[in-house]
């Protein structure tokens, strides 16, 4: 008796994108391709009829994101493993991904055959980075990176506010100098450069939507 083949949903909101994937995978006998979608909330309505094993989703798609997608479709169906396929290769796209429970990450411009090394990997409970998403996340990826304290967090989730140095200053009495510095702290241990990145991070991470940082 074969095994039974890896089912797929793909998830793009490019139609040509989506197709193509889904032309590449039909080659493999072991692969059954149960829908393509064009966006978030249409899987999330379908999953749990669906029960893909694995879901191939982008980043960015109208509507509900990504992230916020991988996130309910994991607790709608926690075995169903996400595999994201992006075009982005910063590294603060990828570790986001990461961070909301995806398996892998693919980036849109790699051989076809990759992605179907990738979905093997993370049927078989590997976490899977093409080489160009490894690469750009090296740099970032420190198991010993020291922890936000507390007075960081308050700090960040101000910031993510939209908030200056000289606002948080006022919020917390304290010094705009000691704003300043925390500000650099958080940059450092985050990895993050930029006021941008930093900014994109506490969104990506629901800085915004809870009371701590999900690191």
């Amino acid at each position: 008796m074969s095994p039974k083949p890896i089912r797929i949903v793909i998830v793009d909101d490019h139609p040509m994108v989506a197709e193509g994937i889904q032309s590449i995978l039909e080659s493999y006998d072991d692969v059954e391709i149960l829908a393509t979608l064009g966006n978030g909330q249409a899987i999330i309505d379908r999953v749990e009829a669906l029960a893909p094993d694995v879901i191939l989703l982008d980043l960015n798609m109208p509507g509900l994101g990504g992230l916020t997608t991988a996130e309910i479709i994991l607790e709608k169906c926690p075995d169903t493993r996400i595999l994201i396929l992006s075009m982005h290769d910063s590294p603060e796209y990828i570790s986001s991904a990461l961070s909301h429970g995806a398996a892998g990450y693919v980036l849109k411009d790699v051989p076809t055959d990759e992605i179907k090394r990738a979905i093997d990997a993370v049927m078989s409970g590997q976490r899977y980075l093409c080489t160009g998403a490894k690469g750009s996340l090296a740099p970032y990826e420190n198991p010993e990176r020291e922890q936000l304290t507390n007075r960081e967090q308050t700090i960040l989730l101000q910031l993510a506010q939209g908030k200056s140095n000289k606002d948080v200053a006022q919020a917390l009495d304290i010094s705009v100098r000691t704003v300043e510095t925390h500000r650099k702290n958080i940059k450092r241990k985050l990895g993050i450069a930029s006021t941008a990145g930093l900014t994109r991070y506490a969104l990506e991470h629901g800085v915004l939507q809870g009371t701590g940082v999900r690191l």
